[in-house]
């Protein structure tokens, strides 16, 4: 029996959208096999409801740079009530950007590329921007515009008044797909498990669950307490009273715990759910685990979120650039995040389209590789000027390749998504830090897990070859 639904389908795949995407039934060359357009968009909302967790978590991360605000004790202002009202207009501002920057980049990942691929900022790239470069609240080798200078030069390079995309010129000339070719498997691995393990280390640290703190001795020790037990000012620093604080245990159990019970039995936006639901948990203010203490901070920060639906715009963050090229340490902070891109991006496109089934068997590349680049590297541009760290694909893409994604309206719905949630950066940005905690700790878990099952089946692979010969 004939439905709506396949009566659209049909309608579609013999429009242009049908043929612009290779639909099946469009009746182009390469049309291709599977793909349905009501598919197309179930698979689009499941990407964004797996990579939504990302517009919360890079403005949490990205905001302990301290953003433009300015520090007149350079000591990090730790302590700083005007600093810290700043910082919370930042977060806003990051939420904007970060949702911004993930529907304009998966739009044209779609579009143009026709890849089932969703983008948005990448997690490590964006912790390396902050503690790394930039430091907590600015105490690092460069300042906030700076970083974003490096970023915008790592897309884009100007010289003589001509801009000329660096990722755009390596994928002309083929130098990015030749890179991963040749591009040792176990420099590659070693990467993402690096990677995963600092991901994690911030989701345990006080940006996250707080389960570790600061040590007088290692800088690392027991964490957990309350402020009322910090040692004299030494915020995050516990005196006594470890592993005491509720708002740990409450995202533990529900961000953690309840997470990973569900993403066992494959419920899709396992990790959104865990956020959102601490989340709710801590937004009544007469609880131990409130969001919004009764505060000047907590009064303001409850103001914004009883909002709900608005426009955020960017107050602070918009074309923050210092084009300082000069200082030599820009420089060495945008050959990093260039070569940790370049592996990052192009290992996940690579293995986004053989697992949609888009890689061509006998060259290794997937169709309009090129282009893809190149939006990878308008992308990450755009994302400078707006104020965060480097845009990259997402493996969270495998989720709606498996619900059946296959073309670039897979990745068109998901840049809509991200679109809509612009206008709920109320609601973003009020989810607390240990609400998001337990996602980085799952997230980075789950790098180190992929990097270490890729690296036994290489050798297991080299193994059986050599076993043959």
């Amino acid at each position: 029996m004939i439905t709506i639904v396949d009566r659209i389908n049909a309608i579609v795949a013999d429009s242009f959208v049908g043929r612009w995407f290779q639909l099946e039934g469009s009746g182009v060359k390469k049309e291709r096999e599977g793909s349905r357009f009501s598919t197309e968009l179930r698979a689009g909302l499941t990407t964004w409801a797996a990579m939504a967790y990302i517009i919360s978590v890079n403005a949490s991360i990205i905001r302990d740079t301290g953003g433009t605000c300015e520090c007149p004790t350079n000591d990090g202002c730790i302590t700083d009530d005007t600093y810290a009202a700043c910082v919370s207009e930042v977060q806003r501002d990051l939420i904007t950007t970060t949702a911004a920057v993930s529907a304009l980049a998966s739009f044209l990942m779609g579009l143009l590329a026709n890849l089932p691929v969703g983008m948005a900022p990448g997690l490590g790239l964006n912790a390396y921007f902050t503690y790394s470069i930039v430091g907590f609240h600015g105490t690092g080798t460069i300042t906030y515009r700076e970083a974003l200078a490096a970023v915008f030069m790592e897309g884009c390079w100007e010289r003589a008044h001509t801009y000329r995309w660096i990722f755009f010129f390596l994928s002309l000339l083929g130098l990015r797909q030749w890179l991963a070719r040749i591009m040792p498997q176990s420099l590659v691995m070693a990467v993402g498990t690096g990677i995963g393990l600092y991901i994690a280390f911030i989701g345990l640290s006080s940006g996250g669950l707080g389960v570790v703190g600061g040590d007088t001795v290692n800088l690392v020790g027991i964490g957990g307490c309350t402020a009322d037990n910090f040692m004299p000012d030494l915020p995050n620093y516990c005196a006594h009273g470890q592993m005491r604080n509720p708002t740990m245990w409450l995202g533990m159990f529900i961000g953690g715990f309840l997470t990973v019970f569900l993403m066992m039995y494959r419920i899709k936006g396992a990790l959104l759910i865990g956020i959102v639901l601490t989340s709710i948990i801590s937004w009544p203010r007469p609880t131990p685990v409130t969001a919004f203490p009764h505060t000047p901070a907590g009064d303001d920060a409850f103001n914004f979120f009883k909002k709900v639906v608005t426009f955020r715009p960017l107050r602070l963050i918009g074309d923050a650039l210092d084009f300082n090229y000069g200082n030599g340490r820009v420089w060495y902070a945008l050959i990093t995040m260039l070569y940790v891109d370049i592996l990052d991006t192009t290992g996940t496109l690579y293995a986004m389209a053989k697992f949609a089934g888009l890689r061509d068997p006998v060259t290794m590349d997937f169709e309009r590789s090129t282009v893809a680049y190149c939006v990878d590297a308008f992308s990450i541009s755009m994302g400078a000027l707006m104020g965060t760290s480097p845009v990259t694909a997402f493996i969270e893409s495998a989720t709606g390749i498996s619900e059946g994604g296959k073309t670039g309206i897979t990745a068109c719905m998901t840049g809509f998504m991200f679109f809509i949630s612009i206008f709920f950066a109320p609601i973003f940005a009020s989810f607390p830090a240990w609400a998001t905690g337990g996602a980085l700790v799952i997230v980075g878990t789950l790098m180190i897990r992929t990097s270490a099952t890729s690296t036994g089946t290489t050798w297991a692979t080299r193994c059986r070859r050599s076993s043959r010969s």
